[in-house]
């Protein structure tokens, strides 16, 4: 797969969860937008969870700098 952005990702796995709920793909061309859906969803879930892990907030503590990891609103942590 050539590199893309998350964005990109994104935007053409929905255009093939689209076509395959439209339900006139033929057999063979709907399985390989199944595959390609299915590597698509694996690289945007692996995207999402990088991120994840980079995001965190930076907090001042006594005068010194320390890293808290990214707790999403609502989640304890």
């Amino acid at each position: 797969m050539a590199k893309k952005s998350f964005e990109q990702s994104l935007k053409q796995l929905e255009q093939i969860v689209n076509e395959m709920e439209s339900g006139e793909l033929p057999l063979e061309q709907a399985i390989r937008k199944f595959e390609e859906g299915i590597e698509l969803s694996k690289f945007c879930a692996q995207k999402l969870e990088e991120t994840e892990r980079k995001i965190t907030l930076l907090m001042q503590a006594g005068g010194t700098v320390s890293e808290k990891p990214f707790a999403p609103a609502g989640e304890d942590g």
